[in-house]
């Protein structure tokens, strides 16, 4: 009998001391899974782009206690030669979400759009240039102490890393990737 408490104290004590993990995942890609090409950007003219620019679903789980809004990027760390590329910068997202819908980030709606590289407020899909390989699309969800409503649009990536900066809680990630042959 003894045996049997000690066993359920220590089991208890550990599940207590485990917090659940913020993760961030999409049921169109696995983590560091190829990405569809119905994912990837369409822009005429750019030989490089050569989807459909519908954004993955994305959903998350067990976000920081104290929670207010969340941020979302969407980055190519070697594109542009190396010097990255912002497919998505979306911030003042509401806490009480825990989604979006396929083509929802391409739509802009749900949350407040900041410049990414091609210059819009939206999600812009991978174009990686021809014969560069895949290239990794980090998709970074930040949970922040600020209220959903508090930055403004049009902050590039930088700047809402600055406005951020003592007010992030926690992270989750998810890679997929993507190339044009």
């Amino acid at each position: 009998m003894k045996k049997s408490l000690l066993a359920a104290l220590l089991l208890t004590a550990a599940s207590a001391s485990a917090a659940p993990v913020f993760t961030l995942s999409s049921p169109d890609f696995n983590d560091n899974a190829l990405m569809a090409k119905k994912f990837a950007g369409a822009a005429k003219g750019n030989a490089s782009c050569t989807g459909e620019n519908i954004s993955p679903a994305l959903s998350w789980n067990n976000p920081p206690e104290g929670t207010k809004s969340f941020a979302l990027v969407v980055t190519d760390p070697v594109g542009a030669k190396g010097l990255g590329v912002d497919h998505l910068v979306a911030y003042n997202i509401p806490f009480q979400r825990t989604s979006f819908a396929q083509g929802e980030l391409t739509s802009g709606k749900g949350y407040t759009g900041g410049k990414n590289s091609p210059g819009t407020l939206r999600y812009h899909g991978p174009c990686p240039p021809v014969g560069s390989g895949e290239h990794h699309y980090n998709f970074t969800l930040i949970a922040t102490d600020l209220p959903a409503n508090g930055l403004e649009q049009g902050l590039t990536r930088e700047a809402l890393f600055g406005r951020l900066k003592g007010h992030t809680l926690g992270a989750a990630g998810l890679i997929g990737r993507f190339g044009n042959g």
